[in-house]
Formats: C-alpha cells, structure tokens, sequence
C-alpha cells in the first residue's frame, strides 16, 4: 500500500513487535481487534447473496421449472422425491453442471485483482468498509484498497492506470475529462460516495470572530481546486462580500495536514473533510464554524469512479464494483451501523484515527470546539446518488471562477460523465429504492439552482472570476 506522512504519528516511538508478531503497537493491535468484531457484525446484518450460488440456484429453478410448468405438479414432485433426488435424476439427462458454469461465464468478469485507490476520510466510507466486509469478495473481485497521499496523486495514478478505480472527489472526473489541470482523460462518477459531511473549521483565535464580513486577510486552506470545498469555500466567502481570489488565501494542503497547520498557524481555517474538522476539536486546536450541510443540505463531496477506457473494456468488472459499493452505501446509511463502522474504518490501514474522533463525525452527536454538544444525525450521509444537476452546478462554479472559459454545454458534459442511469440500473438489480428524475432543483445558501438556467446562474454573481 502507498504510504504517507501523518502528522499524528510524528513523535512516536520506533515500533516493537507486538505479542501477536505483528511490527505495531499494543493500541494499533487492539484497534485492529475490535474493527475485526464489527465488521463480524456488520456482515451478519448485510443480507448480500453470494453470486455464484445464486447463478446455481437459478439454472435449478430454471430446469424444474421448465419440466414440470405446473405449480403444483411440480411442489409434489419436489416434496416426494426431494430436491437432491430431483436434480440427481435431472442431471443424468442434462449437463446441469455445464449449464451453471455457462450461466455464471455470461457475467464473467473481464478483471478480477484489481487496485483501488483512496483518501484516508470518511468521505471514503463506502469503498473502504466495502473490503473488510468482503462485498468485493462477494462480487468475485480481490481488491486492493491502497491509501494515497492526495488528490493530485489520485489523478495522476488513473490517467497513468495504475489505479483500476478510485475515490474521486465529485468535480475531479469533470476536471479531468475537460482537461482542466491534466491531460483530457475520460471519466466517470459511477457513485457519489457521500453528501454533507465537510465543515468550516477555524482556529480558536478566532472563536470571537464568527462574522466571514470580517475575514479579509485570512488564510484557508481546502484540498484540491477541483473540489466542493472549493467551491462551497467560495460561495460562502463571496455571499459575505468577500472576493475569494483578492481578499483571502486559498492553499491546497493535503486533509492529514490541515490540523497541523492549523496548529502551527499557517492557516486560519480549512474547509475540508472529515475527520479532520473533528480532529481539530479532538486536538483543542480549531472549533467547527460551519458545517458545510448548512450551506447546501445533501451537498455531494466524493465520489467512487474510474476511466471510461475501464469500462468500455471491464463491463462486468465495473458491475461488480457497483453492486459492491452500493451495498455498501446502503449500509452506510443506516444509523444503527455508524457506531460499528467507526470500529471497521478507524485501525491503521484504513483511518488511522481514534475511534471516539470518527464516531462522533459518524452519529453527528460532537462536540463543537467551543464547549458545546450538538445532535446533528444528518451531519453525514451516504446517499449514492450521481444527480445530473449536481454535476450542473460544480460545471457552473468552475466557470465563474474562470477555470472554464466561454461557453458551456452543462448538459452533454453532466451526462457523458455522471451515470445516473447506470447507478439506478444497478439499483434496481439489488432491489435498493430508485428515485426519479435526473436533474432535480435544490437550494445552495437560501438560493433555489434550477439547473435549466445553469448559464443565467453561472452569470447572475457579483462576486466572480473577470471574463
């Protein structure tokens, strides 16, 4: 796995090998322990069939079925002789074993190991709990899930192929399919991995200055242009009357750095990714200003994609990832197993983060920074959802901050990359409800995006980029 520098495990000590054999701490082994029970747990709760299994059950079903059409001819059949009778006696005139191998080979998958890359937050949840839990391991995948270092490297290690698929930010396949800071490489969001989930956190000298009308000079770090906390940083900061690009400094600072930064004074404030928001009340550093879901509610953040090329040439390959991560996502999105997947995401090769840090994120019952307890269970969610219209949006932030000059077809780019119809077609296979519409309106700051009049909105700011 691709190593990183983290700023929490600077002063420690050199490792001794622990009881088990293992080159980690006594704490790392116990984290490891109890994320071992959980996910025993959690797997007892998902309900996912196992596809080989069930490819033999159908062509069983099947060939009953089709000797014996008659319902209740057929249940006296089965309750006389049995079932292992039944299908011994069938099996003497036809090659049942030939049949389901052929039944299983349609859906073959074109790769089977394959490389996953992600950042280590819990933006990443459903990727990352989507291994221990072994969904790819029911899909008939050996998944690599590889923690990387930042987001520039993500996209370097997929236009380089080194990477099969990976967490994306949301505005990142966009980017990278336009051109925008990289050679134009074909992308897809496949699903968005969470919404909300970001905050405003700032340093607590700044715990009497609340008001962004009075942040001109402040320093903010977020990590990647080609992100929403990018382009909610923006949006917040200009509806305050504050010009992003003359008034403040943005920096790009990998997530695992922002609190040390902040505690170093190199920044003010960071708009970035959980936990990190958290972390920073963990470490008395920093208090949460904002969250990011009071600005758009149900906001998108990451998302899980890869290449067009991989798809056009792993068909079935990319649909095992998606049945894979959209179970995930769906058990994500019940708050009965955010206490259980805090324990499977928090050891080292996943979060690396104390547990108390991601369960708090995780309920959305956590502490403030500034000596108060809120209850917001919403705080993040996982709703996989690739809406058109969200794709809409970032297109027209890009726009006004002048990372895309001229004119913009929203529509054809939102479509091309965004694959809303693939995500409920998968949906639908795993009998997971699936919403209607692809370009649904919502409000961003008390302000309704109707994503028909994308160009009118992406001109109607006050505050924006100079043609």
């Amino acid at each position: 796995m691709t190593t990183y520098f983290d700023p929490y495990e600077a002063d420690r000590p050199l490792l001794l090998k622990c009881s088990c054999g293992r080159d980690h701490t006594v704490t790392e082994h116990q984290a490891e322990a109890t994320a071992e029970v959980a996910a025993a747990e959690l797997r007892q709760r998902s309900q996912g069939l196992d596809f080989e299994a069930y490819s033999n059950q159908f062509v069983e079903a099947t060939l009953i079925k089709a000797i014996f059409p008659q319902d209740a001819v057929r249940r006296r059949f089965l309750k006389a002789v049995g079932k292992g009778t039944a299908m011994a006696a069938i099996s003497s005139v036809l090659p049942i074993a030939s049949l389901q191998a052929m039944a299983q080979d349609k859906n073959a998958l074109e790769k089977k190991d394959l490389k996953i890359g992600f950042i280590p937050i819990t933006c990443a949840t459903p990727l990352i709990m989507a291994h221990p839990l072994g969904f790819y391991r029911q899909q008939g995948l050996n998944v690599e899930v590889t923690k990387t270092a930042g987001w520039a490297l993500i996209r370097d290690k997929m236009i380089n192929k080194e990477y099969d698929a990976t967490h994306f930010l949301s505005p990142m396949p966009l980017a990278i399919s336009l051109g925008l800071g990289s050679n134009a490489t074909p992308m897809n969001v496949a699903t968005i991995q969470n919404v909300n989930g970001q905050a405003i956190t700032l340093s607590l000298k700044h715990k009497d200055n609340r008001d962004p009308k009075n942040w001109k000079g402040f320093k903010f770090a977020i990590p990647f242009e080609f992100s929403m906390h990018n382009f909610l940083l923006r949006y917040y900061l200009a509806e305050a009357g504050i010009n992003p690009d003359t008034d403040v400094q943005i920096r790009v600072v990998p997530p695992a750095e922002m609190v040390a930064n902040l505690r170093a004074g190199n920044i003010d404030g960071f708009l970035g990714p959980d936990p990190f928001n958290q972390r920073a009340v963990f470490e008395e550093v920093g208090f949460i200003h904002l969250l990011t879901k009071d600005i758009w509610n149900g906001h998108p953040c990451c998302a899980f994609g890869t290449s067009t090329e991989f798809i056009q040439k792993n068909p079935n390959t990319f649909a095992a990832l998606y049945r894979s991560i959209l179970t995930a996502a769906a058990m994500a999105r019940k708050p009965e197993n955010r206490e259980l997947i805090a324990k499977v995401i928090a050891p080292a090769q996943y979060l690396n983060q104390p547990e108390v840090v991601l369960n708090q994120v995780l309920t959305g019952k956590f502490a403030d920074g500034l000596g108060g307890i809120r209850n917001v269970p919403d705080r993040a969610d996982f709703d996989p959802m690739p809406w058109q219209s969200m794709a809409v949006w970032m297109l027209t932030q890009m726009q006004r901050w002048g990372y895309i000059k001229g004119d913009v077809d929203y529509k054809q780019i939102a479509e091309k990359v965004f694959l809303l119809t693939d995500a409920k077609k998968h949906m639908k296979s795993l009998d997971q409800k699936v919403p209607d519409g692809a370009y649904p309106k919502f409000k961003v700051m008390n302000r309704e995006f109707d994503p028909a009049k994308a160009a009118e909105y992406a001109k109607s700011f006050a505050i924006r980029k100079a043609a």
